[in-house]
């Protein structure tokens, strides 16, 4: 393997073991959307596939980047997904992939989420295509309720899936690790455009504050902060210009923290 790591591939994810990224995504009331029906969980592998950062160079002008599947992340992610079915009460795990085209390495991710499947019975899981997953998510988003997949393909179905809802810009995240470490974060850009302005959207920062929350064992914190968002944004007085409004990130704050018991 020397010198097939063309850069110092050190992301927080790798460092901290951070295998499982959650992405909720749900629709929102006073939020307008071509969907009013959405509420989903987006489950991607977070440490392999794609983004293992093995590439080199053939010969000139030929580059080969390297997939990189293990059964112990298939195993890991998939039990991770049903597990936060059960704990959340949801009922369906989707496994999508591409094992028709890549046969072996997601065949073998789709191998370790049957295997894990055996001992959920109470969970339904069920198996699809990533294009066919694209097509039915725009059609009916409803036909689902936990996705998991590896990493290339849930950093595109996620951000799909938000689209859902209305943008990044609503869209709560977290990683997590195996030693009880995750991380929560709102995954839009830094919008330096403008920096500056009171113009940001906190929405989606907020939200994951929430999973935070949740994750430290501090439910009723959270409900009451979600509850502050929603309602702010459902009355629409205070809101900012990419959720209809004319509010400025600190008039659309203040209104939350105004509604929080």
């Amino acid at each position: 393997m020397t010198g097939m790591f063309t850069f110092e591939y050190r992301i927080v994810n790798l460092v901290f073991n951070l295998y499982a990224n959650l992405r909720p995504c749900r629709s929102i009331e006073g939020y307008k959307t071509a969907y009013d029906n959405v509420d989903l969980v987006t489950i991607r592998e977070n440490t392999e596939g794609e983004y293992s950062g093995i590439e080199h160079e053939v010969v000139d002008g030929v580059v080969q980047s390297v997939k990189l599947i293990t059964k112990d992340a298939c195993l890991r992610v998939a039990q991770y997904a049903f597990e936060y079915a059960r704990k959340s009460g949801r009922k369906m795990v989707t496994a999508v992939h591409k094992s028709n085209i890549m046969r072996r390495g997601d065949g073998l991710f789709l191998k370790c989420c049957f295997e894990v499947s055996d001992k959920y019975k109470d969970i339904k899981f069920n198996e699809m295509y990533l294009d066919k997953a694209c097509l039915l998510l725009v059609q009916d988003p409803s036909l689902f309720d936990v996705l998991v997949m590896p990493n290339l393909y849930g950093d595109i179905l996620s951000d799909l899936c938000a689209g859902l809802v209305g943008g990044l810009g609503l869209t709560p995240s977290g990683n997590i690790g195996s030693d009880g470490v995750a991380l929560f974060e709102a995954v839009h850009g830094t919008a330096p455009d403008i920096a500056g302005q009171d113009k940001a959207n906190p929405t989606a920062l907020l939200l994951s504050s929430l999973m935070m929350l949740r994750y430290i064992n501090l439910p009723d914190h959270a409900k009451n902060i979600e509850n502050a968002v929603f309602k702010t944004i459902r009355e629409g007085k205070k809101t900012t210009a990419d959720l209809g409004g004319s509010a400025k990130c600190s008039e659309y704050t203040a209104e939350i923290i105004r509604h929080l018991k």
